[in-house]
């Protein structure tokens, strides 16, 4: 597989990145064995960085994590988050530290290769957000303390909120990664937004991050699953997905998607989930992708995808005419 440059961290990583998350669900409510299969086929096709997040079913998809790589004595890149809540804004310090030392027990491990905020930045700073002067003032010396400790190598943000707030962090914050939006429904953090587009305006904001030398993990290159064109949930994945910096609803996004056929009809992809993945790692200012799923099948598809490389300028072509039409 793949493996591109891991922004200012120099780590080289996977361009298909492994998702731990709820809406997959395979590492929160699958069996052991499933997750453990699932693991190791992963890291046998080349996969080499996995995400989770102590919010990922309550700590589970660590856990999970954490006892697999532990069977398989596996040497890989790991990355966790921080999502900081209600009474817990009163002492940042104090959450990312409990936290931090939570995510290393269940993981198993003395140290976390990443280590991000999970919470969005905007000017005004309304839960969950939090402001840029409090990132800097309250979560930044924390960090960078548990970095000198060796606690983590790096430190990332969730780059979700403000644009112009997004671009002061990347400027001030030293942080050294950032998980951002990006797929087909609203590629407008390295391109413009498409016209007719009701997604929001990212603001080019992963290319200004790729600029800075800020490594970018895109995530919901599948919108959630709605870039399937299908409604359907698996039974591990979470029963309602809510968009992210793409439509109105699930339901619109799985819409949008269906217009896209076209290009899976002149054969372009097998189908959308190919045509989606392929999208996503098309732009170099994107170091890798994250993706979920629900069984080792859908694992398989992605990484098929995903090795057959950047879609060919014909389907940009048209798409951009799918997109006017």
């Amino acid at each position: 597989m793949e493996q591109r440059r891991l922004g200012r961290t120099g780590l080289s990583v996977s361009v298909l990145g492994y998702g731990c998350g709820a809406i997959g669900g395979l590492m929160v409510k699958g069996t052991a064995a499933e997750q453990d299969h699932a693991i190791g086929r992963a890291i046998d096709q080349g996969i080499t960085y996995f995400d989770t997040a102590s919010a990922y079913g309550d700590g589970l998809s660590e856990q999970n994590l954490g006892r697999a790589l532990k069977a398989l004595k596996a040497d890989v890149t790991v990355g966790t988050k921080v999502r900081i809540y209600g009474k817990q804004r009163g002492d940042i310090a104090g959450t990312i530290v409990i936290s931090l030392e939570e995510s290393l027990g269940r993981l198993g491990r003395d140290s976390v290769d990443l280590f991000q905020l999970h919470n969005p930045i905007t000017a005004a700073g309304e839960e969950p957000a939090f402001t840029v002067d409090q990132i800097l003032d309250e979560a930044v010396p924390i960090l960078e303390k548990a970095r000198d400790a060796g606690k983590i190598r790096f430190f990332g943000i969730t780059g979700l909120g403000d644009p112009p707030e997004l671009r002061r962090i990347i400027d001030e914050g030293g942080f050294s990664t950032a998980q951002m939006p990006y797929n087909l429904l609203n590629p407008s953090g390295v391109t413009p937004l498409p016209p007719r587009s009701s997604a929001p305006d990212l603001g080019r904001v992963i290319a200004y991050a790729a600029s800075e030398d800020v490594g970018v993990i895109a995530i919901r290159v599948l919108a959630g699953g709605a870039l399937s064109g299908s409604e359907a949930r698996s039974a591990y994945g979470v029963p309602k997905v809510e968009p992210i910096a793409s439509g109105a609803s699930y339901a619109a996004d799985v819409a949008e998607a269906q217009r896209l056929q076209p290009l899976v009809d002149a054969g372009y992809a097998a189908d959308l989930v190919e045509l989606a993945l392929r999208f996503a790692i098309g732009p170099s200012e994107i170091s890798l992708i994250l993706v979920g799923t629900s069984s080792v099948e859908e694992l398989d598809h992605a990484v098929a995808a995903v090795n057959k490389g950047r879609l060919p300028d014909a389907a940009y072509s048209m798409l951009a005419t799918l997109r006017t039409a």
